[in-house]
């Protein structure tokens, strides 16, 4: 690409010494929501004024205890929503609401009256400091840009000796990463002396990641040198504010916290300016994911999906960690065989710790129980087909039986594509547990009998019909099913054998049918297929199982039709 010679890297900024890279995430971070303001000003249609206050009580429902509401004094409907809040009491006790700024007195003015009569409040000031924006945008010398922000603490000191509530100042040098570190150190420190901090009186600096513009581990050296060396450290919440121009927002997020952020800033499903926030959900699900609690609450991600769509008017894309449509779901076969596979291994072992093959968590404990995790098209092979079988109707296929019925299922996908999991059952129970023509079983009588030499066989008596002709027959063996099994090969002439046999409950309930499953092979031929049948009597499943498999083994024609 000839073009890129247009484009070269920034400075890398390198800390040697760096200690992230040894540590790993132990706990959440203090979450805080910029839905509000960063993903409300990234909507084509932004919200109104009561769609705001839907999406602010579900951020509280998910347990937010720090949300910003907004820029109160660039709009009017940012105002009108502040108001609201505080006017008809919507506002949580344990909730401090989070108001933006620029570092403009008429601006901080029109913001303290937005927030009269808040009991909590974050007053969040912040001014451009990167090389770029100093040069181009302002046209400013170092000295003049960190006056900007020394100016803005002024002035929220001044209006803060009226404000009846508790307030915090929170601090950003916008484009952060396109700052130099030592300079954005000094203008921090500037800004915390300027303030003047307690143990009761902490300042929130916030180093945003505007633009990114290195990957996560520069900017992780970045805040470990910004903690390591502010002031007060002790009376420093250190906050990040990662945006996702590279697509590492969560790693650039994550590595943040191993190098000393306390704080994260972010929306959900990473809704924001250009190509958004940082994805709290994402964040906190990967915590999740790890035995870490997240301290949000996070059941329910339907619910979360369902209003954030409405008010936003966006969709989740069907990829989209956690969330997404099909991010749960399996096609490839030898996916869907290994997670067949861990899910019986766990109720095999009766085990509470989730370890299943391609799922890193239970999609249920997320509230995504009710969505399908296997899906099947023609990419999809036996044990995906198995699955489907086994977890939403009980059947549980014996292998060989899986790899021959899974055979249809293929035929069906690869001319009509996906196949669902009813489909899947009505072919099943058609070409199974309904085969009953031409040889159709009606009834069995059977009585164990004394016997000299094996001790006790069992007698049957056995009608059914053969093409609409009624038959009656008896034969005796070492158990009902070896009993019939020579009766009708007697009677038919055919010379089969039983490979294999399967039965299980069909359900938990004491009332549940039996199932059988039956392999079947012709002596003469080699040939073998699978047979089922179903009944509240074991005996009786049995036999219609053999019947099923006779009719599939000898008159497949007259079976699937």
């Amino acid at each position: 690409m000839e073009k890129v010679k247009r484009y070269r890297q920034f400075p890398i900024f390198r800390y040697p010494e760096r200690t992230w890279m040894d540590k790993e995430v132990e706990k959440a971070p203090i979450w805080c929501s910029v839905d509000l303001r960063d993903g409300n000003q990234a909507l084509v249609e932004p919200m109104g004024v009561e769609e705001k206050i839907e999406y602010f009580q579900l951020l509280c429902r998910l347990g937010f205890k720090e949300i910003e509401v907004g820029f109160p004094a660039a709009s009017q409907i940012e105002y009108d929503f502040l108001r609201n809040l505080v006017e008809r009491k919507l506002i949580p006790e344990d909730v401090t609401v989070q108001i933006l700024v620029q570092c403009r007195e008429e601006l901080i003015e029109r913001s303290f009256e937005a927030l009269e009569g808040v009991k909590k409040a974050i007053v969040h000031i912040y001014n451009s400091t990167s090389i770029l924006q100093r040069e181009v945008v302002f046209k400013k010398s170092k000295e003049e840009i960190k006056a900007i922000a020394l100016s803005g603490v002024e002035m929220v000191k001044r209006l803060e000796k009226n404000f009846h509530g508790a307030l915090r100042l929170e601090y950003s040098p916008e484009s952060f990463t396109g700052t130099e570190m030592d300079y954005a150190l000094e203008v921090c420190n500037a800004v915390i002396s300027a303030w003047g901090t307690a143990k009761n009186r902490k300042i929130i600096i916030n180093l945003p990641n505007t633009v990114e513009m290195h990957s996560p581990n520069v900017f992780a050296d970045q805040i470990e040198f910004m903690s390591d060396h502010l002031l007060e450290r002790e009376n420093v919440v250190l906050s990040i504010h990662p945006h996702n121009d590279r697509g590492e927002g969560i790693a650039a997020a994550e590595l943040a916290l191993l190098a000393g952020a306390e704080r994260i800033e972010g929306t959900l499903f990473g809704n924001g300016e250009r190509t958004g926030n940082v994805d709290i959900l994402t964040l906190a699900y990967n915590m999740f994911s790890h035995g870490i609690d997240p301290a949000l609450n996070l059941e329910n991600i339907r619910e979360i999906k369902e209003v954030y769509e409405r008010c936003t008017k966006m969709q989740i894309p069907d990829r989209h960690p956690y969330a997404g449509k099909l991010v749960f779901t399996a096609f490839s076969g030898s996916h869907q065989d290994a997670i067949n596979k861990g899910l019986q291994a766990m109720k095999e072992h009766s085990s509470l710790l989730w370890e299943v093959p391609y799922l890193p968590i239970d999609p249920a404990d997320i509230g995504r129980e009710y969505e399908p995790v296997v899906r099947i098209n023609s990419q999809s092979g036996k044990g995906g087909v198995a699955f489907i079988l086994d977890y939403q109707y009980g059947y549980k296929l014996p292998k060989g039986m899986q790899r021959e019925f899974a055979d249809y299922i293929q035929f069906i996908s690869e001319k009509e594509g996906e196949v669902d999991p009813d489909r899947i059952l009505k072919v099943f129970t058609e070409e199974y547990v309904e085969a009953k023509k031409p040889l159709f079983f009606k009834n069995l009588r059977s009585m164990d009998m004394e016997d000299e030499k094996n001790g006790y066989v069992s007698f049957v008596q056995l009608s059914f019909e053969n093409s609409g002709v009624l038959k009656e027959v008896s034969a005796s063996g070492s158990g009902p099913i070896e009993a019939t099994v020579n009766a009708l090969r007697k009677e038919l002439k055919k010379d089969f054998t039983v490979m294999d046999y399967n039965e299980h409950a069909l359900g938990a309930e004491a009332s549940a049918k039996a199932v059988s499953y039956i392999h079947l092979m012709d002596r003469e031929s080699g040939k073998s297929t699978f047979g089922v049948g179903i009944s509240s009597n074991i005996t009786r499943s049995s036999v219609r199982a053999l019947f099923s498999a006779i009719n599939r083994l000898y008159y497949p024609k007259t079976a699937e039709g």
